[in-house]
C-alpha cells in the first residue's frame, strides 16, 4: 500500500493538472450524480450474485461479477469522514472506556478531547498533549494510530479541522494567520501545562504560534513542542513536492487549482482547493501502486480472502476520504512555506508582527524525522533548532527514526515502539525542567 502521502503538506497537483474555472466543481458534481443509476444497478447485481439461493453465487463467474461490482462501487463512491473507532484503551493495566467530545469549537475547527473514564483515580496525573493534525486534504482521523499510541499514558486532545465545503460563506475567511490564531486560542482554552505535538504541515503554524506567544510573554505557552516531519525549511534536501511549488509559483496555483463550491453544499460559492483535485494529485504520484492494489482486491474478493480484503477496505476508506481547503489558506501556505521560505529567512509575519523563533525560551523542543521521508526531506524539521536559538541545549532533542518514510514518523510499529517512548520521556523531562526552573525563581 502507498504510505507516503498521509500527513503531507497541502497536496500539490501533478504537472498535468488542467486549468480550472468556476464551473469545474459543478461539472464534477453533475458527473457524480449521473453515476447514481449505474451505482444502483451495480448494487442490485451484486446482491443477486451474492444470494446463496443463486447457483452462480458459488461459481468463479459469480464471484467475479460480485468482485467487479464492489470495485465499481468503491471507485465511484464519495467517501465520508471516517469514524475514530477508539472506544477504549488500557491505562495502568486496566481497560478503560474512552469518550470523545468537543471542548472548543469555531467554524473551521473543533478541539476534541479523548476523555478516559478511569474506573479508579490515577496515582499521579498524566501529561496533557495537544496533537495538531495536518490540514492538508485528509481528515484528522489519519492520526488515529498516533492518538491510540499516546492514550494509555497521556490526556490527549486533537484538532479536528472542518471541510471547507461544509462551512457557510457567512462564516468568513480562513487563512494561515487564522490557523495560528486558532492554535493560540486552543492553548488558552487548555489553560497551560500542556505539551503540543505537530505532525507535518502544522509544524510551521505551531512554531509561529509559540514564537508569537513567547514574544508577548504569554503565560499559556506549552511546556514542550514536538515537531514531526514538518516543512520548517524546505530549502534543505528538497523533495519533489518542494520543487514543484518553487518552479510553478503562487500565480500558477491560483489559476489552476482554485474553484468555487457548488450548490447544494453549505459552503456554496466559497473559493476552495477541492478535495477531488487533491485526491487526483495523491493518486497520480503512485498510480501503479493504486492500480495494483485494486487488482489484488479483485483477486482476493474472488478467492474469498477476507483478511486482505478488510485491510484494503480500511486503508482506502481513510485514504479516499478528502476535504476541501479554503483557497486563502492553501495559497498562503504554499507561498509562505514552499515558495518564499519566509520562516527560515526571518520574513514571516503574523498580524503585521514578525514571527521570531529566537524568542522561544520557556518551551522545550523536540524534532523527529524519518530516514526515508520523501515528503519532508531530512533536515527540514531539524532546522527548527537553528531558528530557536534561545532554547537551552539541555531542553532540546533531535531524533531520526531509521528505516521509515513519512507515514512511519507518526504511525506504525516503529512509531509505537521507538518514537512514542522517546517523545513521552522528553515531555516528562520538559515538565520536570520547568518545575525546577519555577522553584528556583
Amino acid at each position: 500500500m502507498p504510505i507516503g502521502e498521509f500527513g503531507r503538506p497541502p497536496a500539490l497537483p501533478s504537472e498535468t493538472s488542467p486549468a480550472l474555472t468556476t464551473p469545474m466543481y459543478w461539472m464534477y458534481e453533475m458527473a457524480y450524480a449521473s453515476l447514481n443509476p449505474a451505482r444502483a444497478m451495480t448494487d442490485a447485481t451484486r446482491m443477486l450474485f451474492q444470494n446463496p439461493l443463486n447457483p452462480f453465487s458459488r461459481t468463479e463467474f459469480g464471484k467475479s461479477v460480485t468482485a467487479g461490482c464492489e470495485l465499481f462501487e468503491r471507485t465511484t463512491r464519495r467517501y465520508g469522514k471516517p469514524e475514530w473507532g477508539l472506544h477504549d484503551t488500557e491505562v495502568n493495566g486496566v481497560r478503560t472506556p474512552v469518550e470523545i467530545r468537543s471542548v472548543w469549537e469555531k467554524p473551521f475547527c473543533r478541539l476534541l478531547y479523548f476523555d478516559r473514564k478511569h474506573p479508579r483515580p490515577l496515582r499521579a496525573p498524566q501529561p496533557r498533549v495537544l496533537i495538531v493534525a495536518p490540514m492538508s486534504g485528509h481528515y484528522a482521523t489519519l492520526l488515529r494510530g498516533t492518538v491510540e499510541a499516546f492514550l494509555p499514558t497521556h490526556d490527549v486532545y486533537i484538532t479536528d479541522w472542518s471541510d471547507a465545503r461544509q462551512v457557510p460563506l457567512a462564516a468568513g475567511r480562513f487563512d494561515l494567520e487564522d490557523y495560528i490564531d486558532y492554535v493560540i486560542e486552543m492553548f488558552h482554552v487548555l489553560g497551560g501545562n500542556v505539551h503540543v505535538l505537530a505532525v507535518c504541515q502544522p509544524a510551521v503554524p505551531v512554531l509561529a504560534a509559540v514564537s508569537v506567544m513567547e514574544a508577548d510573554n504569554d503565560p499559556y505557552v506549552p511546556v514542550s513542542m514536538t515537531l514531526m516531519g514538518g516543512p520548517i525549511d524546505t530549502r534543505r534536501n528538497p523533495t519533489a513536492v518542494n520543487n514543484l511549488a518553487a518552479e510553478k509559483g503562487i500565480d500558477w496555483f491560483r489559476n489552476n487549482v482554485i474553484t468555487k463550491v457548488p450548490f447544494p453544499h453549505p459552503g456554496v460559492m466559497r473559493d476552495v482547493y477541492p478535495g477531488f483535485l487533491q485526491l487526483n494529485g495523491f493518486i497520480s504520484m503512485n498510480l501503479d501502486r493504486h492500480m495494483d492494489a485494486h487488482k489484488k482486491l479483485f483477486e482476493n474478493l474472488v478467492k474469498g480472502d477476507g483478511d486482505l480484503v478488510d485491510k484494503h477496505r480500511d486503508f482506502y476508506d481513510e485514504y479516499l476520504a478528502v476535504m476541501d481547503l479554503t483557497a486563502e489558506y492553501y495559497l498562503q501556505t504554499v507561498d509562505t512555506v514552499f515558495v518564499k521560505h519566509a520562516l527560515p529567512k526571518g520574513e514571516m509575519t503574523h498580524r503585521g508582527k514578525p514571527v521570531d523563533p529566537s524568542k522561544v525560551v520557556n518551551v522545550a523542543l523536540m524534532t523527529v524525522e524519518g530516514e526515508n521521508d520523501d515528503i519532508s526531506g531530512l533536515g527540514q524539521t531539524e532546522a527548527t533548532h537553528i531558528l530557536c536559538s534561545s532554547i537551552p541545549d539541555d531542553r532540546r532533542v533531535h531524533y531520526v527514526q531509521k528505516g521509515v518514510g513519512h507515514y512511519g514518523v507518526f504511525n506504525g510499529s516503529r512509531f509505537k515502539s521507538e518514537i512514542v517512548p522517546r517523545v513521552s520521556d522528553f515531555m516528562l523531562s520538559a515538565a520536570n525542567g520547568r518545575h525546577r526552573a519555577a522553584a528556583a525563581e
